[in-house]
């Protein structure tokens, strides 16, 4: 009986943050050493009702949903911007192929879609950052995001510590 875990399918949640290339490396590295392919998921939290509401008063409907779509084009366009300069700049570790096979932006709850998202694509490990959200109770405690994906999760998570 192999009792090794198999690594396929990583997905790396990305919040698009600035220090977020060592969380990045570190997927990338993983997915090199398992032969494993990488989901890169960005989450963009919806609107309150309050400005949905105030939106919906000045704008029709099909034009909010043009709105959404192309923003998420935007994200989307982003994301593959910065890995292509992730593998320009860490071509020692990407050497052309940072082993990403799709770019996926989700509109939600961060650590709901983080999760379901990790089911619908039957990854096997989960890679993300950590940086705790209130600094002023102390160093060690998990951001709020990461906590819930946590608890929740049915399969591992990676956190890599990204404040600095």
């Amino acid at each position: 009986m192999n009792t090794n875990p198999e690594i396929n399918t990583i997905l790396y949640a990305t919040d698009l943050g600035k220090h977020m290339r060592p969380v990045f490396r570190h997927a990338v590295t993983l997915a090199r050493l398992c032969d494993a392919r990488i989901i890169m998921l960005h989450v963009v939290e919806p609107l309150s009702k309050t400005a949905e509401t105030m939106l919906s008063l000045y704008l029709p409907k099909e034009k909010l949903d043009a709105i959404e779509h192309e923003g998420m084009e935007e994200v989307i366009a982003t994301m593959q911007k910065r890995l292509e300069n992730y593998c320009r700049d860490e071509a020692d570790i990407c050497a052309g192929d940072s082993r990403v096979s799709d770019v996926v932006v989700q509109c939600g709850d961060a650590s709901k879609i983080i999760n379901k998202e990790a089911s619908s694509q039957k990854a096997d490990l989960i890679v993300m950052g950590n940086c705790a959200s209130d600094h002023r109770i102390g160093k060690g405690l998990i951001g709020s995001t990461a906590r819930r994906v946590t608890q929740d999760a049915i399969i591992p998570v990676l956190l890599v510590p990204n404040c600095h």
